[in-house]
């Protein structure tokens, strides 16, 4: 076992690099930004080369700057950030089931106020009254499609251009955001496809079950697709924030550098002690894989400290009946992994794998927005690292939107390799000015890269494949004028949207609100799912170059 500069562990030749924004004062900031000295801030392990230290390159050390002082700040107004969006939820939800402003007002003298329940099948998130939208483009065409016997061979022909499944991948990112009992309405009853479960997962980054992604088939028997949903970043959690503008990494040996908080978020691993990467992706894979076949994966629920496996899905949506209620088999396998909760990369693949054997003719699609795409092109990552090529072999595709660097260029090398080949499998779509996908930083000291096709939409939904979106790293000096610009046009095109395109396009008030807020802050508003919901309806293509105003 050796020892990082600074402390901490690691095993074997792995190598990792922590920006910690907890560990130094202002002062300390101030003195690493003219001096280098970083002691405060980097932990790093022997060998790792183009850290800041001692005279390090003055641009280098600004962008930790940046990284170290924004999620600093973020972490101040954490608090206040939760209690202001679970307000505001309240008194959405508050609106919208009294009949807004003036339905609540006839309530209220007549006393029949409809309160909100947080939990309940009628309970929406910001997120979802952002964009009211739940019903599925061309639903019956997508239904028809999924079952006829060339559905495949034509998806692949057209590739990221069979605009319906795009556009279920994205409503299915955006439906993550909600809780387990209204994503189960949605999809039950009105997508007519089939819920399978919803689950709580641990991370190792916000010590809590923050992690949540939803499975669905088409139907309930003999399906012919599998999506699973990552929900992204909660507009009102500052640790996912925090998450999005964290430069940390883990170097995994063979496959590259991986984007720590995102592999934290899949249960894989703490920066508290970097040695538990290498033993939740190695060892404990080896332990998993023994029985997997075998065994159905659940956690105990007497267990603090480690996550049990049996034959049934605890915290999940499907096994939220009393502990008598519960099947049970005191005779399955059972075994333990070194974990403080269950993990969504385990769990999530063991349910695809029973799936799989349910349903032989199935292919499956991962799909997140924000940092539900980074977690989503990680988990079939994780797949290709621990060779599970039988499930890969059954792959559709991968699309995110709004997804954030993941890794680095060796990383996207090495999973161009798989899923390249004989077809793209992986489109990353990206809106506008769009912060998220600008993050992490992208240059020699990080060397944060994003791979796989990107499909990018201009403010007039333009579409266009790039390997990179134009102002990949969003703080360019030039781009500034066309930023506020662009944004102001946006705010006057949401008054227009239901006028050009029909009322399933009209902006509601609170997007209109974003937009305003996004004259301020044009990146943040652009990362509204209502962009990418328009930009797969109403996209266009163009081969030739145009700007995004």
């Amino acid at each position: 076992m050796a020892t990082s500069k600074n402390g901490g562990e690691w095993t074997g030749d792995s190598r990792f690099f922590i920006v910690n924004y907890q560990t130094g004062g202002i002062l300390d900031l101030m003195r690493f930004v003219q001096s280098g000295n970083s002691d405060k801030f980097l932990h790093y392990s022997d060998g790792v080369t183009g850290v800041p230290r001692g005279g390090g390159h003055p641009d280098h050390r600004w962008v930790i700057f940046v990284s170290i002082i924004v999620r600093k700040i973020i972490a101040i107004f954490g608090k206040p950030m939760e209690w202001f969006g679970y307000l505001l939820e309240f008194i959405l939800n508050l609106l919208s089931l009294n009949g807004n402003f003036f339905g609540l007002f006839y309530n209220i003298l007549h006393g029949n106020v409809v309160m909100p329940q947080r939990g309940s099948e009628m309970f929406i998130s910001a997120i979802g009254h952002l964009d009211g939208r739940i019903d599925l483009y061309k639903s019956e065409t997508l239904t028809k499609e999924i079952g006829e016997p060339d559905f495949w061979q034509k998806n692949i022909q057209l590739g990221i251009g069979h605009r319906v499944l795009m556009d279920l991948c994205m409503m299915a990112s955006k439906l993550a955001y909600e809780n387990a009992k209204v994503v189960q309405n949605v999809v039950n009853i009105h997508w007519k496809m089939h819920f399978v479960d919803f689950y709580n997962c641990w991370n190792d980054f916000e010590k809590e079950m923050s992690t949540q992604v939803f499975i669905l088939c088409d139907k309930p028997k003999d399906a012919n697709l599998i999506v699973i949903s990552f929900r992204g970043t909660e507009p009102f959690d500052a640790d996912d924030w925090i998450t999005d503008f964290d430069y940390s990494w883990y170097e995994i040996p063979k496959l590259g550098k991986v984007h720590m908080g995102f592999l934290e978020a899949l249960g894989l691993g703490s920066r508290a002690k970097a040695s538990t990467f290498h033993e939740q992706l190695f060892m404990n894979n080896q332990k998993f894989t023994k029985l997997e076949n075998d065994a159905t994966i659940a956690p105990s629920e007497s267990s603090e400290s480690s996550t049990m496996f049996s034959d049934s899905d605890a915290h999940s949506v499907s096994d939220q009946s009393p502990e008598s209620d519960r099947p049970t088999d005191t005779g399955s396998k059972k075994f333990k992994l070194d974990m403080p909760e269950r993990t969504a990369y385990y769990v999530v693949r063991s349910k695809l794998k029973r799936l799989l054997n349910e349903h032989k003719n199935a292919k499956f699609v991962v799909t997140g927005h924000s940092l539900g795409g980074a977690l989503a092109i990680l988990f079939p990552t994780i797949l290709v690292l621990h060779e599970e090529m039988n499930v890969m072999e059954r792959l559709l595709g991968i699309y995110t939107y709004g997804q954030p660097r993941v890794g680095n260029r060796q990383l996207g090398r090495f999973m161009e390799a798989h899923l390249e080949h004989p077809v793209p499998k992986y489109f990353r779509v990206v809106y506008s000015n769009d912060l998220v996908p600008r993050l992490p930083y992208d240059n020699k000291t990080f060397l944060f890269k994003h791979f796989g096709i990107c499909k990018y939409y201009n403010s007039l939904y333009v579409e266009q494949n790039v390997d990179e979106e134009p102002n990949r790293n969003y703080f360019g000096l030039r781009f500034l004028i066309p930023l506020y610009l662009n944004a102001g046009w946006e705010l006057i095109r949401s008054f227009t949207m239901g006028h050009i395109y029909g009322a399933e396009y009209e902006e509601c008030w609170e997007s209109v609100v974003l937009r305003v807020l996004g004259l301020f802050l044009p990146g943040i508003s652009a990362h509204s799912p209502v962009d990418y919901v328009n930009s797969v309806r109403l996209g266009t293509e163009r081969s030739t170059q145009m700007s995004s105003f």
